[in-house]
């Protein structure tokens, strides 16, 4: 199945879940389903301030920062205490914890991957060279700089420009188009 392409900047921010942030949905699974009710979501954060991260039962998450100094993330019973300040680094987490970010140094923008605990599990890993990966459920590649082709796809080429792999991502390879280029391979895959 081909990839569709997606230009970040073209998705209209929305309030998060708890409405103390913005959000742009990238894909959902099932198409359609609500914050309550997917199997899978991939979301840009735009975090602005100081804030309390909405809660998703039976949730996995990963969040991986993208611009900005980053946050610290801190649950009220001290399972999670992270910071997160290097750009591409994936953190894992479950959507159940309650957990509140507090920004290093201004506001920070965020890539979220959300599974469906049982049902999905998701691999996700910055990338600098030619990568190959295994076939995927779902899958994303999202450029952070430069130029990457995908799978046979067409090039993508903008900063914050991916390839969605919506229903089914075939096996293959992306590869680098130009110097210092960094991408984010997203995989999501069944598990029952």
């Amino acid at each position: 199945m081909s990839a569709q392409l997606v230009d970040v900047a073209r998705i209209a921010p929305q309030p998060w879940k708890n409405g103390a942030g913005l959000t742009r949905e990238l894909a959902v699974h099932p198409s359609g389903a609500t914050p309550d009710d997917f199997d899978w979501r991939l979301s840009l954060a735009e975090v602005r301030h100081d804030a309390p991260f909405s809660a998703f039962p039976g949730i996995d998450r990963c969040i991986v920062l993208l611009r900005g100094a980053g946050m610290v993330l801190r649950s009220p019973s001290g399972i999670i205490e992270r910071r997160l300040a290097t750009p591409g680094d994936p953190f894992h987490f479950a959507g159940d914890d309650s957990v509140s970010a507090r920004l290093i140094d201004g506001p920070s923008v965020d890539l979220n991957v959300m599974v469906r605990r049982g049902r999905y599990r998701t691999e996700v890993r910055t990338i600098v060279a030619e990568t190959e990966f295994a076939s995927a459920a779902a899958g994303l590649l999202l450029v952070l700089a430069g130029q990457w082709r995908g799978g046979g796809e067409a090039a993508v080429g903008e900063p914050m420009q991916a390839l969605l792999w919506r229903h089914s991502m075939p096996a293959g390879r992306v590869v680098p188009l130009a110097a210092k280029s960094r991408a984010l391979l997203v995989r999501l895959e069944r598990t029952a």
